[in-house]
């Protein structure tokens, strides 16, 4: 598995403005409506539902919040790099400014493990985040998510 696998180009933004998780989640569901055609209601909804049995905020400024979805056929990803950082409730207190949201069909089993794994793994890595930290553009971000990255799982 590889992120071009879960990711579209278009499933990638740069956004200002964003003062709270809950708008953050609201603008990952209008990211997902329009590159996925996934009701944006109901990506809302399932993030806030994850989010509450626990902080999808992994640490270092990194959050991966992620949800099964009933009318899904296979995992999808949205990236999303905030200009100014927000307070998430992350594992080290951090605030977030990078978020990988990951959807997967309601019985994704594996997949879905596998897809939070290779995202975990990609993000893990500080120089590779300090890399997308220093790219405001959506083109540039996709290219760096998903060329070169030896990280992959089979």
């Amino acid at each position: 598995m590889e992120l071009s696998s879960i990711l579209k180009p278009e499933a990638i933004k740069v956004l200002a403005g964003i003062s709270s998780k809950k708008r953050l989640f609201q603008n990952i569901g209008e990211l997902a409506e329009s590159a996925y055609g996934i009701k944006a209601s109901l990506t809302l909804d399932a993030l806030i539902e994850r989010e509450n049995l626990g902080p999808t905020g992994v640490g270092k400024g990194v959050a991966l919040p992620h949800a099964r979805l009933a009318d899904l056929s296979e995992v999808i990803g949205i990236f999303v790099l905030l200009e100014k950082p927000i307070e998430f409730g992350a594992v080290d207190r951090q605030p977030v400014d990078i978020a990988f949201a990951l959807f997967a069909p309601k019985d994704a089993g594996v997949d879905h493990l596998k897809a939070l794994a290779l995202v975990s793994r990609t993000l893990r890595d500080s120089e590779f985040c300090t890399k997308l930290r220093a790219n405001f553009d959506s083109t540039t971000l996709y290219a760096l998510l998903t060329e070169g990255r030896p990280e992959q799982v089979n």
